[in-house]
């Protein structure tokens, strides 16, 4: 059968032309119509984390830029708990009208869909909004380790076939998985040491009872300049204005290697697209305010950018990328 184009639809429709072409137009005005009038109450950001960390405070920074460009309060909800799970639930079963957003992380979408049962399908129960940004670790060693460069530390891996160890913030975690990439990547056989924040682990790495760590950099930044760890590598893909004079582990001799914290915002199921665009044009110009990209600094992050769709696809390879590490290295939480 020859497909009719829509000029010849309405040439042999029995209704006048111009009611057929209002009637076509009727989407894309419903849009338009209900993105101009986003937001007319108040909006809520629910952070799955308690308040004072650096997912509570980006979530912050970009809430506040949200209220004075809407007129409308934005409102941070922190709802703490089983690593996330019970604050990303909650956004999951609210209203798909983005008015109830989630501050997501890798640890909601990521890499818990491959450690425990959830109430919620990451990839499935989410409209994915905007990237907030990114957080890379350093890798830092114990000042009682005689290398200066990554490349040296792999040698004495080798060489200790096994006996080195390495510190993360608990099994699980971003820095524990991040940790075991690296190893499973470069062929690095260490010992884990779980603790239950990195900035615990720290005077053990001082003293030398631990060997390495890939933690946040904020607490190792700091530290290494002072003096009491050593810096090798950062893990993002290139370096970082925030230390610039450390080089990638990918530019270490490890090709390919990256590992960082992403954050973003999530609404439910099923939002209207003109409100996600509005919202992601929206945080998009937010994160270009210098004074915001320097707000981030002091959290060790990078402001994020793209598309709602760019965001999406990344979400979706990282799972991927973290559930084949998982599985590999064989985790479990306590």
């Amino acid at each position: 059968m020859r497909k009719l184009s829509i000029v010849s639809l309405l040439r042999f429709s029995q209704f006048p032309v111009h009611l057929c072409l209002a009637a076509l137009a009727l989407p894309m005005l419903s849009g338009i119509a209900i993105a101009q009038a986003f937001p007319s109450r108040p909006i809520k950001i629910v952070v799955p984390f308690a308040a004072g960390g650096s997912t509570d405070a980006l979530a912050r920074i970009v809430a506040q830029q949200l209220a004075d460009r809407f007129k409308q309060p934005v409102t941070v909800d922190n709802r703490p708990g089983a690593a996330g799970a019970i604050g990303a639930d909650a956004v999951a079963k609210s209203p798909a009208d983005g008015y109830t957003l989630l501050m997501a992380t890798s640890s909601t979408h990521a890499v818990l869909p491959h450690l425990r049962s959830l109430p919620y399908q990451a990839l499935q129960d989410f409209t994915p909004v905007a990237e907030i940004g990114t957080a890379p670790n350093v890798l830092v060693v114990s000042p009682a380790l005689n290398v200066t460069t990554l490349a040296q530390l792999a040698q004495l891996d080798k060489a200790k076939a096994g006996k080195l160890s390495f510190s993360s913030s608990g099994n699980g975690t971003i820095t524990h998985l991040i940790a075991e990439s690296f190893i499973l990547s470069a062929g690095f056989k260490a010992v884990h040491v779980p603790y239950k924040t990195g900035v615990q682990a720290l005077p053990d790495i001082v003293s030398g009872q631990v060997d390495f760590a890939f933690d946040s950099i904020v607490w190792t930044l700091p530290q290494s300049r002072a003096g009491k760890v050593r810096a090798l590598a950062i893990t993002s893909a290139k370096r970082s204005p925030l230390a610039p004079e450390l080089p990638t582990v990918a530019e270490s001799g490890f090709p390919g290697f990256e590992g960082t914290t992403w954050f973003g915002f999530m609404g439910p199921k099923g939002m209207p697209a003109a409100v996600t665009a509005e919202l992601n044009r929206q945080i998009g110009q937010i994160l270009l305010e210098p004074a915001v990209r320097k707000q981030f600094d002091a959290q060790g992050a990078e402001p994020g950018s793209g598309s709602a769709e760019d965001f999406s696809r990344m979400v979706r390879a990282d799972n991927l990328r973290w559930g084949q590490v998982i599985a590999s290295s064989r985790v479990k939480l306590d």
